[in-house]
């Protein structure tokens, strides 16, 4: 299923997959369990993409639901890149009659559509359109000045676009993808319908976890 994938991305990392729970896909699962089953904790090019483990999956979830409550109920995230941006498939849109691909953007607050379903968008999208789908040079330019994100990070905004930010290397550094995705979390939503220059309250960060 994904071999064109398998043969275009090499593995660099693989996170312990030792006692790795068995994943439970909900709705329409068309390739989802067998990317997860194979790939999952696998990081590809140095951390340029990675493929979620099954433990991960219901808690990111959680998190795009709540930064897009638009997409409750229809999302299931598989994998991220080295800017933390997720992709999932969404049950609302169809590609090829299965669910097409959404990429969740922490950095501008935009989810993607991508016209791809899982399969598609692995055999297809990341191997012919990388630059597009990853942001390949601008991986390149960072690579340049600086390391890699590990399989639990990633290279985030020091302020996001969304809120003035510039698309620059000196707004980037190396985050912790689960509390990068915290706190953008509460700007996407404390932001969304807002015009633009608007004065924020304090944002408190949490460890992990998302305001009630």
């Amino acid at each position: 299923m994904y071999d064109i994938f398998r043969s275009c991305f090499l593995v660099d990392y693989r996170v312990n997959s030792e006692n790795m729970p068995v994943f439970d896909a909900k709705g329409d699962c068309y390739g989802l369990v067998e990317l997860i089953l194979e790939f999952g904790g696998c990081s590809f090019d140095n951390a340029l993409y990675r493929v979620m483990t099954p433990s991960l999956i219901n808690e990111w979830n959680k998190k795009i639901e709540y930064a897009f409550p638009d997409f409750y109920g229809r999302v299931q995230c598989f994998g991220f890149d080295w800017l933390g941006r997720i992709f999932a498939v969404d049950s609302g849109r169809l590609e090829e009659g299965y669910s097409g691909v959404v990429m969740f953007e922490p950095g501008t607050g935009q989810a993607l559509e991508i016209p791809c379903n899982i399969v598609t968008f692995h055999n297809n999208e990341l191997v012919e359109y990388s630059e597009e789908a990853l942001a390949v040079s601008f991986r390149f330019q960072w690579l340049i000045r600086g390391a890699a994100p590990s399989y639990e990070e990633c290279v985030g905004y020091r302020i996001p676009l969304f809120l003035g930010g510039k698309d620059v290397m000196d707004n980037l550094e190396i985050s912790n993808l689960d509390v990068y995705w915290t706190l953008m979390a509460q700007l996407i939503r404390k932001a969304r319908g807002l015009p633009i220059g608007t004065v924020f309250g304090k944002i408190t960060s949490v460890d992990g976890t998302l305001p009630e």
